[in-house]
Protein backbone atom coordinates (compact mmCIF):
# COMPACT_ATOMS: atom_id res chain seq x y z
CA UNK A 1 0.00 0.00 0.00
CA UNK A 2 1.21 3.54 -0.46
CA UNK A 3 1.92 6.56 1.68
CA UNK A 4 -0.82 7.82 0.65
CA UNK A 5 -3.37 4.85 1.11
CA UNK A 6 -1.70 4.26 4.61
CA UNK A 7 -2.21 8.09 5.46
CA UNK A 8 -6.14 8.10 4.02
CA UNK A 9 -6.67 4.71 6.23
CA UNK A 10 -5.35 5.91 9.32
CA UNK A 11 -7.56 9.25 8.59
CA UNK A 12 -10.95 7.13 8.30
CA UNK A 13 -10.02 5.08 11.53
CA UNK A 14 -9.48 8.65 13.56
CA UNK A 15 -12.50 9.80 12.14
CA UNK A 16 -14.37 6.26 13.00
CA UNK A 17 -16.76 7.18 16.10
CA UNK A 18 -15.60 4.24 18.20
CA UNK A 19 -16.84 6.01 21.55
CA UNK A 20 -20.16 6.61 20.41
CA UNK A 21 -20.27 2.64 18.93
CA UNK A 22 -19.05 1.32 22.35
CA UNK A 23 -21.23 3.72 24.69
CA UNK A 24 -24.41 2.28 22.49
CA UNK A 25 -23.46 -1.28 23.15
CA UNK A 26 -22.39 -0.34 27.08
CA UNK A 27 -26.16 0.52 27.19
CA UNK A 28 -27.54 -2.46 25.76
CA UNK A 29 -25.39 -4.77 27.80
CA UNK A 30 -27.16 -2.53 31.01
CA UNK A 31 -30.73 -3.06 30.04
CA UNK A 32 -30.05 -7.04 29.45
CA UNK A 33 -28.22 -7.00 33.11
CA UNK A 34 -31.47 -5.40 34.49
CA UNK A 35 -34.23 -7.55 32.64
CA UNK A 36 -32.45 -10.49 34.55
CA UNK A 37 -34.54 -9.31 37.25
CA UNK A 38 -37.72 -11.06 36.24
CA UNK A 39 -35.99 -14.41 35.62
CA UNK A 40 -34.36 -13.66 39.12
CA UNK A 41 -37.58 -12.79 40.55
CA UNK A 42 -39.05 -16.22 39.29
CA UNK A 43 -36.18 -18.22 40.24
CA UNK A 44 -36.43 -16.95 43.85
CA UNK A 45 -40.31 -17.67 44.14
CA UNK A 46 -40.31 -21.19 42.10
CA UNK A 47 -36.60 -22.09 44.21
CA UNK A 48 -35.47 -23.47 41.68
CA UNK A 49 -32.11 -22.83 42.56
CA UNK A 50 -30.59 -20.65 39.96
CA UNK A 51 -30.80 -17.52 42.08
CA UNK A 52 -26.82 -17.58 42.39
CA UNK A 53 -26.19 -18.18 38.63
CA UNK A 54 -28.35 -15.82 37.63
CA UNK A 55 -26.55 -12.65 39.75
CA UNK A 56 -23.29 -13.64 39.65
CA UNK A 57 -24.41 -13.15 35.61
CA UNK A 58 -26.26 -9.98 35.82
CA UNK A 59 -23.31 -8.27 37.45
CA UNK A 60 -20.30 -9.46 34.58
CA UNK A 61 -22.76 -8.32 32.69
CA UNK A 62 -23.45 -5.21 34.14
CA UNK A 63 -19.68 -4.43 34.71
CA UNK A 64 -19.03 -4.97 31.13
CA UNK A 65 -21.48 -2.72 30.34
CA UNK A 66 -20.64 0.09 32.80
CA UNK A 67 -17.16 -0.33 30.90
CA UNK A 68 -18.08 0.26 27.58
CA UNK A 69 -20.26 3.19 28.66
CA UNK A 70 -18.87 5.04 31.02
CA UNK A 71 -15.33 4.44 30.28
CA UNK A 72 -14.42 3.14 26.92
CA UNK A 73 -17.37 5.30 25.74
CA UNK A 74 -16.93 8.55 27.29
CA UNK A 75 -15.86 12.03 24.96
CA UNK A 76 -18.26 10.54 22.51
CA UNK A 77 -20.08 12.51 19.89
CA UNK A 78 -23.78 11.95 18.53
CA UNK A 79 -22.65 12.66 15.25
CA UNK A 80 -22.74 9.15 13.76
CA UNK A 81 -22.10 8.59 9.37
CA UNK A 82 -23.95 6.59 7.13
CA UNK A 83 -21.45 3.48 7.39
CA UNK A 84 -20.86 3.97 11.11
CA UNK A 85 -24.65 3.43 11.54
CA UNK A 86 -23.92 -0.57 9.93
CA UNK A 87 -21.30 -1.04 12.25
CA UNK A 88 -23.18 0.02 15.63
CA UNK A 89 -26.03 -2.61 14.31
CA UNK A 90 -23.55 -5.44 13.29
CA UNK A 91 -21.50 -5.20 16.75
CA UNK A 92 -24.72 -4.48 18.91
CA UNK A 93 -26.41 -7.46 17.35
CA UNK A 94 -23.30 -9.62 17.92
CA UNK A 95 -22.08 -8.41 21.86
CA UNK A 96 -25.46 -8.51 23.45
CA UNK A 97 -26.31 -12.30 22.12
CA UNK A 98 -22.34 -13.13 23.47
CA UNK A 99 -22.94 -11.60 26.63
CA UNK A 100 -26.65 -13.24 26.64
CA UNK A 101 -24.75 -16.91 26.92
CA UNK A 102 -23.28 -16.08 30.50
CA UNK A 103 -26.92 -17.43 32.04
CA UNK A 104 -27.08 -20.47 30.19
CA UNK A 105 -23.09 -21.16 31.23
CA UNK A 106 -23.70 -20.43 34.79
CA UNK A 107 -26.76 -21.98 35.77
CA UNK A 108 -25.38 -25.57 33.98
CA UNK A 109 -28.41 -25.61 31.82
CA UNK A 110 -25.68 -25.71 29.11
CA UNK A 111 -22.69 -26.92 29.58
CA UNK A 112 -21.11 -25.75 25.46
CA UNK A 113 -20.22 -22.47 24.57
CA UNK A 114 -20.85 -23.50 21.10
CA UNK A 115 -24.50 -24.42 22.74
CA UNK A 116 -24.98 -21.42 24.76
CA UNK A 117 -23.76 -19.08 21.62
CA UNK A 118 -26.93 -20.84 19.06
CA UNK A 119 -29.56 -20.27 21.66
CA UNK A 120 -28.82 -16.78 22.67
CA UNK A 121 -28.61 -16.00 19.20
CA UNK A 122 -31.32 -17.66 18.08
CA UNK A 123 -33.33 -15.89 20.87
CA UNK A 124 -32.33 -12.48 20.13
CA UNK A 125 -33.09 -12.80 16.50
CA UNK A 126 -36.51 -14.18 17.30
CA UNK A 127 -35.44 -17.44 15.65
CA UNK A 128 -36.80 -19.99 17.71
CA UNK A 129 -34.26 -23.42 17.06
CA UNK A 130 -33.03 -25.04 20.12
CA UNK A 131 -30.14 -27.21 21.01
CA UNK A 132 -32.65 -28.21 24.26
CA UNK A 133 -34.52 -30.82 23.45
CA UNK A 134 -36.93 -31.26 26.17
CA UNK A 135 -37.75 -27.37 27.74
CA UNK A 136 -39.98 -28.43 30.22
CA UNK A 137 -36.85 -29.97 31.93
CA UNK A 138 -35.54 -26.07 32.26
CA UNK A 139 -35.36 -24.47 35.63
CA UNK A 140 -38.78 -21.51 35.38
CA UNK A 141 -36.21 -18.33 35.46
CA UNK A 142 -34.73 -19.79 32.13
CA UNK A 143 -37.26 -20.68 30.32
CA UNK A 144 -38.54 -17.13 31.55
CA UNK A 145 -34.77 -15.49 30.33
CA UNK A 146 -35.18 -17.32 27.00
CA UNK A 147 -37.76 -15.92 26.65
CA UNK A 148 -37.34 -12.31 27.55
CA UNK A 149 -34.32 -12.57 24.91
CA UNK A 150 -36.34 -12.77 21.84
CA UNK A 151 -38.86 -10.07 23.53
CA UNK A 152 -36.40 -8.22 22.75
CA UNK A 153 -34.62 -8.64 20.02
CA UNK A 154 -38.33 -8.49 18.28
CA UNK A 155 -38.52 -5.24 17.69
CA UNK A 156 -35.30 -4.21 17.27
CA UNK A 157 -31.94 -4.11 19.21
CA UNK A 158 -31.07 -0.67 17.58
CA UNK A 159 -35.13 0.43 18.04
CA UNK A 160 -34.70 0.17 21.85
CA UNK A 161 -31.40 2.71 21.07
CA UNK A 162 -33.39 5.13 19.39
CA UNK A 163 -36.06 4.87 21.96
CA UNK A 164 -33.58 5.12 24.78
CA UNK A 165 -31.50 7.77 23.63
CA UNK A 166 -32.83 10.50 22.00
CA UNK A 167 -29.61 12.55 21.82
CA UNK A 168 -28.86 10.77 18.23
CA UNK A 169 -30.79 13.22 16.34
CA UNK A 170 -29.42 12.42 12.69
CA UNK A 171 -28.04 9.08 13.68
CA UNK A 172 -30.76 7.90 15.35
CA UNK A 173 -32.56 8.19 11.68
CA UNK A 174 -29.21 6.55 9.98
CA UNK A 175 -29.42 3.55 13.23
CA UNK A 176 -33.25 3.46 12.16
CA UNK A 177 -32.21 2.95 8.41
CA UNK A 178 -29.76 0.23 9.26
CA UNK A 179 -32.10 -1.65 11.12
CA UNK A 180 -34.41 -1.89 8.84
CA UNK A 181 -32.39 -1.87 5.91
CA UNK A 182 -33.41 -3.57 2.87
CA UNK A 183 -37.15 -2.36 3.91
CA UNK A 184 -38.86 0.36 3.73
CA UNK A 185 -40.69 1.01 6.77
CA UNK A 186 -42.86 3.83 7.67
CA UNK A 187 -42.57 6.41 10.35
CA UNK A 188 -45.75 7.06 13.38
CA UNK A 189 -44.66 10.52 13.72
CA UNK A 190 -42.57 13.51 12.44
CA UNK A 191 -40.12 12.84 15.50
CA UNK A 192 -38.21 9.50 14.70
CA UNK A 193 -37.84 8.35 18.83
CA UNK A 194 -41.74 9.40 19.12
CA UNK A 195 -42.36 7.06 16.30
CA UNK A 196 -39.79 4.12 17.99
CA UNK A 197 -41.95 5.02 21.20
CA UNK A 198 -45.18 4.26 19.75
CA UNK A 199 -43.76 0.83 17.82
CA UNK A 200 -42.89 -0.33 21.43
CA UNK A 201 -46.06 0.58 23.15
CA UNK A 202 -48.22 -1.29 20.71
CA UNK A 203 -45.77 -4.33 20.92
CA UNK A 204 -45.77 -4.23 24.57
CA UNK A 205 -49.53 -3.48 24.57
CA UNK A 206 -49.80 -7.51 22.16
CA UNK A 207 -47.37 -9.02 24.92
CA UNK A 208 -49.27 -7.88 27.67
CA UNK A 209 -53.00 -8.62 26.59
CA UNK A 210 -51.68 -12.09 25.12
CA UNK A 211 -50.33 -12.81 28.34
CA UNK A 212 -53.35 -12.10 30.07
CA UNK A 213 -55.83 -14.33 27.95
CA UNK A 214 -53.56 -17.40 28.37
CA UNK A 215 -53.70 -16.87 31.99
CA UNK A 216 -57.56 -16.69 32.18
CA UNK A 217 -57.84 -19.60 29.69
CA UNK A 218 -56.28 -21.68 32.13
CA UNK A 219 -52.24 -21.20 31.12
CA UNK A 220 -49.84 -21.39 33.97
CA UNK A 221 -48.13 -18.36 34.38
CA UNK A 222 -44.44 -18.51 33.65
CA UNK A 223 -45.97 -20.85 30.44
CA UNK A 224 -48.25 -17.55 29.59
CA UNK A 225 -45.42 -15.26 30.11
CA UNK A 226 -42.95 -17.35 28.16
CA UNK A 227 -44.94 -18.09 25.78
CA UNK A 228 -46.74 -14.16 25.30
CA UNK A 229 -43.18 -12.94 24.34
CA UNK A 230 -42.11 -15.66 22.03
CA UNK A 231 -45.37 -15.10 20.06
CA UNK A 232 -45.43 -11.37 19.91
CA UNK A 233 -41.78 -11.20 18.93
CA UNK A 234 -42.27 -14.27 16.32
CA UNK A 235 -39.28 -16.42 18.35
CA UNK A 236 -41.26 -19.54 19.00
CA UNK A 237 -39.29 -20.73 21.59
CA UNK A 238 -41.29 -22.86 23.29
CA UNK A 239 -42.31 -24.45 26.94
CA UNK A 240 -42.78 -28.04 26.11
CA UNK A 241 -41.46 -30.82 23.70
CA UNK A 242 -44.85 -31.43 23.03
CA UNK A 243 -45.21 -28.25 21.51
CA UNK A 244 -48.56 -26.02 22.06
CA UNK A 245 -50.59 -29.25 22.57
CA UNK A 246 -50.24 -28.80 26.23
CA UNK A 247 -52.42 -25.76 25.89
CA UNK A 248 -56.45 -25.46 25.82
CA UNK A 249 -58.08 -25.48 22.31
CA UNK A 250 -59.04 -21.89 22.99
CA UNK A 251 -55.83 -20.97 24.14
CA UNK A 252 -54.20 -22.39 20.84
CA UNK A 253 -56.49 -20.21 18.40
CA UNK A 254 -55.94 -17.24 20.75
CA UNK A 255 -51.87 -17.42 19.92
CA UNK A 256 -53.00 -18.25 16.59
CA UNK A 257 -54.92 -14.59 16.32
CA UNK A 258 -51.40 -13.12 17.42
CA UNK A 259 -49.22 -15.06 15.18
CA UNK A 260 -50.77 -13.37 12.65
CA UNK A 261 -51.24 -9.75 13.81
CA UNK A 262 -47.31 -9.84 14.95
CA UNK A 263 -46.73 -11.48 11.49
CA UNK A 264 -48.12 -7.32 10.30
CA UNK A 265 -46.22 -4.00 9.94
CA UNK A 266 -46.33 -2.85 13.35
CA UNK A 267 -47.47 0.67 12.33
CA UNK A 268 -50.27 -0.86 10.47
CA UNK A 269 -51.50 -2.15 14.09
CA UNK A 270 -50.57 0.86 15.26
CA UNK A 271 -53.41 2.77 13.14
CA UNK A 272 -55.63 -0.63 13.24
CA UNK A 273 -56.13 0.12 17.15
CA UNK A 274 -56.13 4.15 17.58
CA UNK A 275 -58.69 3.80 15.16
CA UNK A 276 -56.97 5.18 11.90
CA UNK A 277 -59.05 2.78 9.64
CA UNK A 278 -58.16 5.26 6.63
CA UNK A 279 -54.77 4.19 7.02
CA UNK A 280 -55.47 0.43 6.76
CA UNK A 281 -55.40 0.65 3.29
CA UNK A 282 -52.37 -0.86 2.42
CA UNK A 283 -51.72 -2.98 -0.16
CA UNK A 284 -48.97 -5.43 1.32
CA UNK A 285 -51.84 -5.96 4.32
CA UNK A 286 -54.46 -7.15 1.76
CA UNK A 287 -51.53 -9.27 0.17
CA UNK A 288 -50.76 -10.57 3.62
CA UNK A 289 -54.32 -11.79 4.26
CA UNK A 290 -55.53 -12.84 1.42
CA UNK A 291 -52.40 -14.98 0.57
CA UNK A 292 -52.99 -16.93 4.25
CA UNK A 293 -56.80 -17.79 3.56
CA UNK A 294 -55.92 -18.92 0.11
CA UNK A 295 -53.27 -20.95 1.86
CA UNK A 296 -55.30 -22.07 4.42
CA UNK A 297 -57.96 -23.96 1.61
CA UNK A 298 -55.31 -25.13 0.01
CA UNK A 299 -54.02 -27.06 2.66
CA UNK A 300 -56.84 -28.09 4.19
CA UNK A 301 -57.77 -29.97 0.84
CA UNK A 302 -54.53 -31.44 0.49
CA UNK A 303 -55.02 -32.77 3.73
CA UNK A 304 -58.75 -33.90 3.83
CA UNK A 305 -57.57 -35.64 0.43
CA UNK A 306 -55.03 -37.33 2.07
CA UNK A 307 -57.70 -39.25 3.88
CA UNK A 308 -57.83 -36.65 6.96
CA UNK A 309 -60.98 -35.36 8.60
CA UNK A 310 -61.80 -31.70 7.21
CA UNK A 311 -61.95 -30.44 11.06
CA UNK A 312 -58.73 -31.36 11.89
CA UNK A 313 -57.31 -30.49 8.63
CA UNK A 314 -58.46 -27.27 9.37
CA UNK A 315 -57.69 -26.27 12.95
CA UNK A 316 -54.03 -27.70 11.93
CA UNK A 317 -53.83 -25.51 8.55
CA UNK A 318 -55.26 -22.38 10.07
CA UNK A 319 -52.66 -22.94 13.38
CA UNK A 320 -49.57 -23.91 10.83
CA UNK A 321 -49.69 -21.17 8.75
CA UNK A 322 -50.07 -18.55 11.25
CA UNK A 323 -47.12 -19.94 12.34
CA UNK A 324 -45.14 -20.37 9.33
CA UNK A 325 -46.10 -17.17 7.39
CA UNK A 326 -45.34 -14.91 10.79
CA UNK A 327 -42.09 -16.89 11.37
CA UNK A 328 -42.96 -18.30 15.03
CA UNK A 329 -42.47 -21.64 14.35
CA UNK A 330 -45.09 -23.38 17.07
CA UNK A 331 -46.54 -26.45 16.20
CA UNK A 332 -49.01 -28.84 17.07
CA UNK A 333 -50.22 -32.06 16.35
CA UNK A 334 -49.84 -32.76 12.62
CA UNK A 335 -52.89 -34.89 11.32
CA UNK A 336 -52.10 -38.18 10.61
CA UNK A 337 -51.41 -37.89 6.72
CA UNK A 338 -49.64 -35.76 5.47
CA UNK A 339 -49.55 -33.91 2.22
CA UNK A 340 -46.61 -33.60 0.10
CA UNK A 341 -48.32 -30.32 -1.09
CA UNK A 342 -48.42 -28.90 2.19
CA UNK A 343 -44.72 -29.51 2.45
CA UNK A 344 -44.00 -27.35 -0.87
CA UNK A 345 -46.23 -24.42 0.10
CA UNK A 346 -44.82 -24.41 3.78
CA UNK A 347 -41.16 -24.00 2.41
CA UNK A 348 -42.12 -21.30 0.04
CA UNK A 349 -44.23 -19.50 2.38
CA UNK A 350 -41.03 -20.10 4.52
CA UNK A 351 -38.67 -18.17 2.46
CA UNK A 352 -41.12 -14.67 1.81
CA UNK A 353 -42.15 -14.36 5.61
CA UNK A 354 -43.81 -11.87 7.21
CA UNK A 355 -44.76 -8.12 6.51
CA UNK A 356 -41.99 -5.39 6.02
CA UNK A 357 -42.12 -3.41 9.18
CA UNK A 358 -42.87 -6.45 11.15
CA UNK A 359 -41.32 -8.74 14.04
CA UNK A 360 -41.33 -11.25 11.56
CA UNK A 361 -38.45 -12.62 9.32
CA UNK A 362 -38.06 -14.12 5.96
CA UNK A 363 -37.38 -11.54 2.07
CA UNK A 364 -41.22 -10.32 3.28
CA UNK A 365 -43.64 -9.85 1.35
CA UNK A 366 -43.11 -6.57 0.27
CA UNK A 367 -40.64 -7.58 -1.56
CA UNK A 368 -42.06 -10.17 -3.20
CA UNK A 369 -44.64 -7.80 -4.11
CA UNK A 370 -42.39 -5.71 -5.79
CA UNK A 371 -40.75 -8.18 -7.87
CA UNK A 372 -43.88 -9.73 -9.08
CA UNK A 373 -45.03 -6.70 -10.32
CA UNK A 374 -41.81 -5.51 -12.04
CA UNK A 375 -41.75 -8.95 -13.58
CA UNK A 376 -45.15 -8.40 -14.69
CA UNK A 377 -43.87 -4.94 -16.12
CA UNK A 378 -41.25 -6.48 -18.20
CA UNK A 379 -43.40 -9.22 -19.84
CA UNK A 380 -45.81 -6.72 -20.88
CA UNK A 381 -42.97 -4.68 -22.19
CA UNK A 382 -41.82 -7.64 -24.56
CA UNK A 383 -44.89 -7.55 -26.00
CA UNK A 384 -45.80 -3.47 -26.20
CA UNK A 385 -41.96 -2.14 -25.86
CA UNK A 386 -42.74 1.70 -25.80
CA UNK A 387 -44.98 1.49 -23.26
CA UNK A 388 -43.51 3.03 -20.06
CA UNK A 389 -44.48 1.24 -16.66
CA UNK A 390 -43.74 1.93 -13.18
CA UNK A 391 -43.87 -0.52 -10.19
CA UNK A 392 -46.57 0.93 -7.95
CA UNK A 393 -47.39 -0.03 -4.25
CA UNK A 394 -50.32 2.18 -2.34
CA UNK A 395 -50.66 4.56 -5.10
CA UNK A 396 -46.90 5.84 -4.91
CA UNK A 397 -43.93 4.79 -7.50
CA UNK A 398 -41.33 2.44 -6.44
CA UNK A 399 -37.88 3.89 -7.52
CA UNK A 400 -35.40 2.04 -9.36
CA UNK A 401 -32.59 2.18 -6.77
CA UNK A 402 -34.84 0.54 -4.37
CA UNK A 403 -35.84 -2.14 -6.96
CA UNK A 404 -32.35 -3.13 -8.02
CA UNK A 405 -32.13 -3.16 -3.77
CA UNK A 406 -34.94 -5.92 -3.55
CA UNK A 407 -33.82 -8.35 -6.29
CA UNK A 408 -30.33 -7.90 -4.80
CA UNK A 409 -31.20 -8.86 -1.69
CA UNK A 410 -33.25 -12.11 -2.84
CA UNK A 411 -30.06 -12.79 -4.78
CA UNK A 412 -28.05 -12.41 -1.87
CA UNK A 413 -30.41 -14.55 0.39
CA UNK A 414 -30.85 -17.61 -2.26
CA UNK A 415 -27.14 -17.31 -2.07
CA UNK A 416 -26.82 -17.83 1.91
CA UNK A 417 -29.20 -20.38 1.65
CA UNK A 418 -27.30 -22.29 -0.50
CA UNK A 419 -23.79 -21.94 1.34
CA UNK A 420 -25.65 -22.77 4.54
CA UNK A 421 -26.95 -25.85 3.25
CA UNK A 422 -23.98 -26.93 1.33
CA UNK A 423 -21.81 -26.51 4.66
CA UNK A 424 -24.26 -28.46 6.45
CA UNK A 425 -24.10 -31.61 3.82
CA UNK A 426 -20.46 -31.68 4.34
CA UNK A 427 -20.99 -32.11 8.27
CA UNK A 428 -23.47 -34.82 7.73
CA UNK A 429 -27.25 -33.57 6.79
CA UNK A 430 -28.84 -34.96 4.20
CA UNK A 431 -30.05 -32.40 1.44
CA UNK A 432 -33.72 -31.77 1.67
CA UNK A 433 -33.01 -31.37 5.71
CA UNK A 434 -29.94 -29.19 4.98
CA UNK A 435 -31.50 -26.93 2.83
CA UNK A 436 -35.06 -26.28 5.10
CA UNK A 437 -32.33 -25.72 7.88
CA UNK A 438 -30.43 -22.93 6.38
CA UNK A 439 -34.16 -22.01 4.62
CA UNK A 440 -36.03 -21.91 8.30
CA UNK A 441 -33.08 -20.22 10.00
CA UNK A 442 -32.24 -17.27 7.72
CA UNK A 443 -35.63 -16.60 7.81
CA UNK A 444 -35.65 -16.73 11.52
CA UNK A 445 -38.17 -19.41 11.76
CA UNK A 446 -36.81 -22.15 13.15
CA UNK A 447 -38.10 -25.48 14.58
CA UNK A 448 -41.49 -25.78 12.17
CA UNK A 449 -42.73 -28.76 10.44
CA UNK A 450 -40.71 -28.37 7.28
CA UNK A 451 -41.16 -31.36 4.96
CA UNK A 452 -42.62 -34.77 6.44
CA UNK A 453 -39.24 -36.29 6.58
CA UNK A 454 -38.22 -33.85 9.29
CA UNK A 455 -41.46 -32.94 11.14
CA UNK A 456 -41.82 -31.21 13.64
CA UNK A 457 -39.19 -32.94 16.14
CA UNK A 458 -35.89 -31.44 14.43
CA UNK A 459 -33.45 -31.91 17.64
CA UNK A 460 -30.91 -29.68 16.92
CA UNK A 461 -28.50 -30.60 19.47
CA UNK A 462 -27.30 -33.44 17.91
CA UNK A 463 -25.72 -31.34 15.24
CA UNK A 464 -22.22 -31.16 15.54
CA UNK A 465 -20.41 -27.89 16.33
CA UNK A 466 -19.78 -26.95 12.52
CA UNK A 467 -23.58 -27.04 11.65
CA UNK A 468 -24.16 -24.83 14.71
CA UNK A 469 -22.03 -22.09 14.02
CA UNK A 470 -23.66 -22.18 10.40
CA UNK A 471 -26.59 -21.57 11.90
CA UNK A 472 -25.99 -19.14 13.71
CA UNK A 473 -23.99 -17.26 11.07
CA UNK A 474 -27.88 -17.47 9.42
CA UNK A 475 -29.98 -16.72 11.77
CA UNK A 476 -27.75 -12.83 12.51
CA UNK A 477 -27.65 -12.63 8.51
CA UNK A 478 -31.15 -13.03 8.32
CA UNK A 479 -32.16 -10.45 11.42
CA UNK A 480 -29.89 -8.37 10.01
CA UNK A 481 -31.52 -8.63 6.60
CA UNK A 482 -27.98 -9.34 4.84
CA UNK A 483 -27.07 -5.92 4.35
CA UNK A 484 -25.76 -4.24 7.10
CA UNK A 485 -23.43 -7.92 7.65
CA UNK A 486 -22.32 -7.46 4.40
CA UNK A 487 -21.68 -3.90 3.84
CA UNK A 488 -18.98 -3.79 6.96
CA UNK A 489 -16.92 -6.38 4.50
CA UNK A 490 -17.43 -4.25 1.57
CA UNK A 491 -14.01 -2.27 0.86
CA UNK A 492 -16.21 -0.23 -1.46
CA UNK A 493 -18.45 0.83 0.91
CA UNK A 494 -15.67 2.10 3.22
CA UNK A 495 -14.11 4.49 0.09
CA UNK A 496 -17.20 5.98 0.49
CA UNK A 497 -16.88 7.16 4.01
Amino acid sequence: MSTKGIANSHLHLRKFNFRLIVHLTGILLTYLAASLAVPLAISVYYRDGMQFALVMSALLILMAGLFFRNILGRKRNYDLKENESYWVTVIIWFVIPCGGTLPYLFTGVLDSFTDAVFESFSGFTTTGSSVVAQPETLPPSILAYRAITQWAGGLGLMLLVVALLRKLTQGAFRIYEAEFSGTQQRKLHPRLAKSVTRMWTIYTALTVALALLLTVQGTPLVDALCLACSTVSTGGFLTSSAGLSILSNGAIATVAVFMILSGINVAILYHFFTLKWRRLRDEELFTYLMLYLVSVAVCTGAFVHEGNSFVSSLQFSIFHLASTMSTCGYYIPRPAHWSFLVSVLTFILIAIGASAGSTGGGIKLRRIIIMVKYIANYLTRMIHPNAVFHVIINREVVETEYINKVFAFVFLYIVFIAGGAFVLTLCGSNIPAAVCMAAANISNLGPSPLINSLGASLDYSLLPALSKWTLTVLMLAGRLELFALIAIFSPAYWRRG
